[in-house]
């Protein structure tokens, strides 16, 4: 089953990317569609997400995942240029 999660990170906020919403099936392709909408690029990342979808909502994602989130955010910012 397709699942979807989404980060926030400020960096004068947040000590690490924080889980802001998450969601399989149905509520995943939603999450998906409102990023796009909005302009938000989208990464497939099955195993991150996986990961990801463990850790609890509003909750900062475990240092064993920021090198991988990182990879990803890497990526966001690349494509915002």
């Amino acid at each position: 089953m397709k699942k979807a999660v989404a980060l926030r990170y400020n960096q004068e906020r947040d000590n690490a990317p924080r889980v802001v919403a998450k969601g399989a099936g149905v509520l995943a392709d939603k999450i998906i569609e409102i990023a796009k909408r909005h302009g938000v690029p989208v990464e497939e990342n099955t195993p991150l997400a996986d990961a990801l979808f463990r850790v609890e909502l509003n909750k900062e994602i475990p240092p064993e995942l920021y090198l991988a989130v990182a990879e990803v955010l890497a990526f966001v910012y690349s494509k915002r240029r």
